[in-house]
């Protein structure tokens, strides 16, 4: 729609020398973003809360592109190049501009990140800042979506309902699906019917992280059973150690396959990207917190022991 064009360009017009502040809230509604919250939460304060945060963030960004992908709404960038300007994107090269790489539009899933994240946290955690934070990020970071040239206003209006929409569904898995095993079951399952016709990285990259931090759950209560730490530099350590490890498994995993292959948009490649993402996960919160009593000794002296 016209008008929609013409209130990005007056956006851009008017908001570009906040081409920081927009870069700031997309890596907040973006994947790296979205997980240091979650890490935080989940290996610092509530072990349970964060596994529950990560499950809403992750089927956000797996259930979006299924819709994205019946709506095949291109990016304003990509359908107004000479109007409208991609500011939060890295590169210019044509593969990372292109829809494999970005995904669709139509709905926002920064918009609907953002209060899925947030508020199930406030509610967890049952503080009024929260609540507050949550509703001010919901809002700054819709608007800078659009800002960005990423999304249509109407993209951002929706993915804000949807997101409230995924808040919904969890409650109802949580009031009416007792068992965990069909919790998961459920949410795995919802993902199936996007095999078939979704071709973006975006959704294949949730079903992996999906999958590894499932496995995790199981597998860390098993063998692994962490406790939440009050120390800071244990706190510090953990999270760091997990970005660490996050990123350069991913890279790991890279390296056998051609780079042109792992950026194409078969069926194969995207396959290996789920496969890629879901062992990352898996060891980031599965088996990389074994290290985490290590970590606690870190500042404290040795006991002295009397012969």
């Amino acid at each position: 729609m016209e008008w929609e064009v013409s209130l990005i360009e007056w956006l851009q017009a008017n908001f570009s020398s906040l081409g920081s502040i927009v870069k700031l809230l997309a890596f907040l509604g973006a994947e790296s973003g979205l997980m240091m919250v979650v890490l935080i939460v989940m290996f610092c304060w509530k072990k349970e809360t964060g596994q529950k945060l990560a499950l809403v963030t992750v089927c956000v960004n797996m259930w979006l592109p299924m819709i994205k992908a019946v709506v095949l709404r291109p990016r304003p960038y990509m359908d107004y190049p000479d109007r409208v300007e991609a500011l939060t994107l890295a590169g210019k090269d044509a593969a990372e501009k292109g829809v494999v790489a970005q995904g669709y539009s139509f709905p926002s899933m920064h918009s609907a990140s953002i209060p899925a994240l947030y508020f199930v946290l406030a509610n967890e955690a049952k503080k009024k800042w929260l609540f507050v934070l949550a509703a001010i990020l919901t809002v700054l970071v819709g608007v800078s979506r659009v800002v960005a040239g990423m999304h249509y206003p109407t993209d951002v209006l929706v993915g804000w309902i949807l997101g409230f929409v995924v808040i919904g569904i969890f409650a109802l898995l949580d009031k009416y699906v007792q068992k965990e095993w069909q919790y998961h079951a459920i949410l795995i399952v919802s993902a199936v019917p996007g095999l078939f016709y979704v071709r973006t990285s975006d959704f294949f990259t949730a079903v992996g992280c999906l999958t590894g931090v499932i496995a995790a759950i199981y597998f860390e209560r098993k063998y692994v059973n962490y406790q939440e730490t009050r120390s800071v530099p244990a706190m510090f350590l953990r999270v760091a150690g997990a970005f660490i490890i996050y990123l350069a498994v991913n890279e790991l995993l890279k390296l056998p396959f051609d780079r042109d292959f792992l950026a194409g948009a078969n069926f194969l490649a995207l396959l290996v990207r789920t496969g890629r993402y879901a062992i990352t996960m898996f060891l980031v919160t599965g088996v990389y917190p074994m290290a985490f009593p290590l970590y606690e000794r870190i500042g404290k002296k040795p006991e002295n022991t009397k012969m």
